[in-house]
């Protein structure tokens, strides 16, 4: 049976994945914004790129849409995890940069968090965390592809990490 049409005009993302190009700070800020705004419920990110990508930025961002003090974000390298609780839903900020392995994630009692569809779990070097994220997460990989500009790759794995990336693509 063929599907019904879909009427002029309509707008469907064909993928799972959504390319976005930021030419400056002012781009991350707002594509961050965008992300924020879209998180419904809770939702676990994980954020991988190199040094300087911009992982933290894009968090302060993503907390800015999420309508969180985003001048209280900064990158909880040293302390591994930082809680903002003053938005639309509290968002506990991890950074597994240091970390040696994932117990060491899961000693710190991570794992609560990331199954809790009231948080919103923003882990930065998520590479090395991969194989306790929950299964429907929203990955996002940066890029450098210039001196202030970046490319970031964003995926759903599940219903609400695809929902985000379509309302992000949908501007």
């Amino acid at each position: 049976m063929k599907p019904p049409e879909s009427p002029p005009n309509a707008f469907h993302v064909m993928t799972d994945q959504f390319i976005f190009q930021s030419h400056s700070e002012s781009d991350t800020q707002q594509l961050g914004e965008r992300i924020g705004r879209a998180i419904a419920t809770g939702l676990t990110i994980a954020l991988d790129g190199q040094l300087g990508a911009g992982k933290t930025n894009l968090v302060r961002s993503i907390c800015r849409g999420l309508d969180a003090d985003a001048d209280l974000v900064n990158s909880p390298t040293f302390v591994l995890m930082q809680t903002y609780a003053d938005g639309r839903l509290p968002v506990f900020h991890f950074d597994a940069y240091r970390l040696g392995d994932v117990d060491e994630f899961l000693a710190i009692g991570a794992e609560e968090y990331l199954h809790d569809d009231g948080i919103v779990c923003l882990i930065e070097w998520a590479d090395i965390v991969r194989e306790v994220l929950p299964s429907d997460h929203l990955a996002i990989r940066i890029r450098h592809t210039g001196e202030t500009s970046r490319e970031f790759a964003m995926s759903g794995s599940g219903a609400a990490s695809r929902a985000v990336v379509e309302a992000i693509a949908k501007g």
